[in-house]
């Protein structure tokens, strides 16, 4: 059984929370600033379109997003997906060169550099679980 989000608001508040795990994350945040690859995610069933590249000079954390295609950044990386995927994928229940292949995520630009950044995100699954489980637990994926 596919496991969905109440709403829009829900789907960007958890987005929302699993950027700022890994901007916060002293693991993982530093090593996104510093891997610099700009992405563009669209969540084509929510009609969501959010742009998340390194924080700069002067900017909290060590990532920075906007729900928009107004930034005055150009992505790297564009990525295309169900909002049931991308939660699937925070929980490390999807493997993205799986899901690419099988369309379940379109991906555009430089794809090498959002796969490379694979690795270096692991922890989030585990830590996006907890806040799951903590706050939605209906969107958990057994």
């Amino acid at each position: 059984m596919a496991v969905q989000f109440d709403s829009t608001e829900q789907f960007r508040a958890v987005i929302d929370g699993v950027m700022a795990l890994m901007s916060e994350d002293p693991e993982m945040g530093p090593k996104l600033r510093d891997a610099d690859v700009p992405q563009r995610f669209e969540f084509d069933d929510m009609d969501l379109v959010v742009n998340a590249r390194a924080a700069r000079q002067g900017e909290q954390g060590n990532l920075h997003w906007e729900w928009t295609d107004d930034v005055d950044w150009e992505p790297k990386v564009k990525l295309t997906m169900s909002s049931e995927v991308a939660n699937r994928y925070f929980q490390g229940k999807e493997n993205v060169p799986v899901a690419i292949a099988r369309r379940r995520i379109k991906a555009g630009g430089d794809v090498k550099s959002a796969l490379a950044l694979i690795p270096i995100t692991k922890p989030v699954y585990a830590l996006y679980r907890s806040m799951l489980e903590a706050d939605y637990p209906q969107l958990v994926v057994k």
